[in-house]
């Protein structure tokens, strides 16, 4: 590939990193003081579930029960157009009656209150804990692999990267004051297999260069290699992109958190496979000894007999 051709990613590279910290440290601050607004699935709540005589509005059901001041309550469908589940916070036993008697002020039809049902505060602190502990043991185990099948700069490199990406996904969060769900939290585990997925083609390709490429700096090679791999990189997250602001606008309310949460991610993951993963290898010296295959026992032909 001629000089000409290739884009200088890491001339860039002292201002990406500025903006990364920077962004990691404004997530990590409201995270420490808005915290994160944790849904009925971590937090226990009551669910409530009604049958109408005809279609029900979803729509119109939420603006009821938030002028009746039923704050955060989520309203879906429940198996058929006519059965709506409700998720609202709070363990009042006659919530299910308040819950009819505000929607049935508004409707014309019969509403029937078919289950009410607590969900506890101990089930929510169960989720909660096992949720964090797969976000752990996702990224130690991403760890191992990369660095089993690269090196273990490449490892440290792509975990920084993953950690990078779901900080600032938590943080945009927390400072939108989004919920946070147990839809949301599969979507910050699917934006570390994405950037995974992107960290590693990159790394591939890297490595690669490395062994093949006899001149050039490192910051070249890096150059040369993220270079090579950015149509790929771009229309792949252009794509998944695509589909995902489809999913915001229209996908509904249910998965409206859970397209936003892969949005950010996708978008940052983007960032941090250019960024972060090859500014980290060059902040720890990466170097062509470091990359090349290990030298086969050449005194071992000299041993046999």
């Amino acid at each position: 590939m001629s000089a000409n051709k290739v884009i200088n990613f890491m001339g860039a590279r002292m201002l990406a990193a500025a903006l990364s910290i920077a962004l990691v440290l404004g997530s990590i601050a409201s995270l420490a003081v808005n915290g994160l607004q944790f849904g009925l699935d971590f937090t226990g709540g009551t669910l409530v579930e009604l049958g109408y005589d005809r279609a029900a509005d979803l729509q119109k059901i939420r603006d009821d029960l938030g002028s009746a001041g039923f704050k955060d309550s989520v309203v879906q469908d429940y198996g058929s157009a006519t059965d709506v589940l409700i998720r609202l916070t709070g363990d009042d036993p006659k919530l299910g009656d308040k819950v009819v008697d505000t929607l049935q002020a508004g409707y014309s039809g019969q509403i029937d209150l078919r289950r009410v049902e607590f969900v506890g505060p101990q089930v929510g602190e169960e989720l909660r804990e096992q949720g964090g502990l797969g976000m752990l043991l996702a990224l130690a185990l991403v760890m191992v692999y990369i660095a089993i099948r690269f090196q273990y700069k490449f490892a440290i490199g792509a975990v920084v990267a993953l950690a990078h990406d779901v900080i600032i996904t938590l943080g945009v969060f927390s400072i939108l004051g989004v919920g946070f769900d147990l839809t949301v939290l599969a979507a910050v585990l699917s934006v570390i297999g994405y950037s995974l997925n992107d960290t590693i083609v990159v790394s591939d390709r890297i490595r690669e260069n490395f062994r093949k490429m006899r001149k050039g700096t490192e910051i070249e090679i890096i150059n040369a290699s993220l270079t090579q791999t950015f149509g790929r990189t771009i229309i792949t997250s252009l794509t998944t992109i695509m589909v995902l602001v489809a999913l915001f606008y229209f996908g509904g309310e249910m998965i409206h958190a859970f397209a936003l949460a892969l949005l950010i991610g996708v978008g940052v993951g983007t960032y941090s496979s250019i960024y972060v993963a090859a500014n980290i290898l060059l902040f720890m010296d990466i170097t062509r000894e470091d990359l090349l295959p290990p030298q086969k026992e050449e005194d071992e032909a000299d041993q046999m007999p």
